[in-house]
């Protein structure tokens, strides 16, 4: 099947045939048509299966030819959990859209909030945002979402479990009743099912991947080590394996630079990427990254939400992480495409536990290889890991001190009478209430 089979206009199947692509993935040859009839869609995809073109595609073919926006006005808004995302969305807006006369901006914390708003003045097309912003420009009377026609949740499972529930129901009540909404999530965990109970009219429901799936074509492997090895072996492997493009992830952002650090003094270029760096700093990095001129990337798990590079080689937990559904979501940056990928994980004593409550929810067992001259001390003892996951397997991070105590206003019903909301508003009230408990939105506003 081609894109033009799908039903994409001439003017986007050239954009997307320059770009390099003339077959859809499977997530596209399902979204696209279910967004051009107009109707609500629920998607579950992974990272990394082509979702983003599954919604920027026939979103920009649904708003072409159509009235152009009022000042401070928005015709189609994307929600995305970072700012690394949001700017890799609008950029497929952008690529896509090179042949339409729309316009499109992102706006994301960490700069300047002046120009944003100067440019919005003008009124855009498609608005790309992370929720924090969005609602600072929200507050300073630079945006007017009453004429939003499309609404567009991505990653909608991260942006609860950082916390945004508050922020996404402020969105959705300045919202107009009549619109279409698609939600992305790669897991239907309940709260996503809770959410989508009360945003989507009779949604179509696709899906492309099982469940919190891993993907067949990841080589993963283990390498116990001791805790105070873990940067030697990772320089070692590296090194002796010549490795490039190696996204690493740490459980901290201290640990990010100090480990950005030690590999700096072993000769290998590397960068840390956190919310506390600028956004400069991360868009550098990421650049330099992506151009192969940074041998190595460190990463904490939000910071390296929105990296899609094609080909990614090779992941590598430096830290295992706190909750299994992480694991999945960090080896899916590489094997992408049907590509082949390496996620190699260095384990100590300390994480066992982790270890076994990933291979649990993966099923499978990962194979391990210990590397000669990091053998792992057999009577080393266990210490307790900091920031481990609470029972619900959500982060407990400090509460935000500023942050208002009331509760938001609820997201109006669509037109064509009510929503099936009554099944996920408890939960969704419960969310709200306990959101500051998980948030994990340092730097990301």
């Amino acid at each position: 099947m081609s894109f033009a089979e799908l039903g994409l206009a001439e003017p986007l199947v050239r954009a997307v045939t320059e770009h390099g692509y003339t077959q859809p993935t499977p997530i596209q040859a399902q979204a696209i048509p279910a967004v051009l009839k107009g109707g609500d869609l629920l998607a579950g995809a992974q990272t990394g299966t082509g979702k983003t073109a599954g919604f920027t595609l026939p979103m920009l073919q649904r708003l072409n030819g159509g009235k152009r926006p009022a000042p401070r006005h928005v015709r189609a808004l994307v929600l995305a959990p970072t700012r690394e995302l949001a700017a890799q969305v609008n950029e497929s807006v952008v690529t896509y859209g090179k042949y339409l006369k729309l316009s499109s901006e992102v706006v994301f914390g960490g700069v300047n909030i002046n120009p944003q708003i100067q440019k919005l003045s003008r009124g855009v097309d498609i608005l790309v945002a992370t929720p924090g912003r969005l609602l600072d420009l929200m507050q300073q009377g630079a945006l007017n979402l009453s004429a939003v026609e499309i609404l567009v949740l991505d990653e909608a499972d991260r942006m609860l479990d950082m916390g945004f529930i508050r922020d996404i129901r402020k969105v959705l009540a300045a919202l107009p009743p009549k619109r279409q909404n698609l939600l992305f999530s790669a897991t239907f965990a309940d709260e996503i099912k809770a959410l989508a109970d009360s945003l989507l009219n009779q949604p179509q429901t696709i899906e492309v991947a099982r469940r919190n799936s891993t993907v067949e074509v990841i080589g993963q492997k283990i390498h116990p080590v001791d805790r105070d090895k873990k940067h030697q072996l990772l320089a070692h492997l590296i090194t002796e394996q010549n490795w490039f493009q190696v996204l690493v992830f740490t459980r901290t952002k201290h640990g990010a630079n100090r480990l950005a650090e030690q590999l700096g003094k072993s000769g290998i270029s590397a960068m840390a990427i956190h919310g506390n760096k600028s956004q400069a700093a991360r868009t550098r990095a990421l650049a330099e990254f992506k151009s192969g001129k940074l041998q190595a990337l460190v990463a904490t798990d939000i910071a390296a939400r929105g990296i899609d590079i094609d080909q990614l080689p090779y992941v590598v937990n430096f830290d295992l992480p706190n909750v299994p559904e992480d694991y999945v979501h960090r080896i899916g940056r590489t094997g992408r495409a049907g590509a082949t990928g390496e996620a190699v994980s260095l384990v100590c004593v300390d994480e066992r536990d982790l270890l076994r409550d990933i291979e649990r929810f993966i099923k499978r067992e990962i194979p391990r290889e210990v590397i000669a001259g990091f053998e792992p001390d057999p009577n080393a003892k266990p210490q307790p890991i900091q920031l481990r996951s609470q029972p619900s397997g959500r982060r407990n991070n400090p509460p935000r001190s500023n942050q208002p105590k009331q509760a938001a206003a609820a997201p109006r019903p669509a037109a064509g009478g009510p929503r099936p909301a009554q099944r996920g508003a408890g939960l969704l009230n419960r969310l709200a209430a306990n959101s500051q408990s998980r948030k994990q939105r340092s730097g990301e506003r």
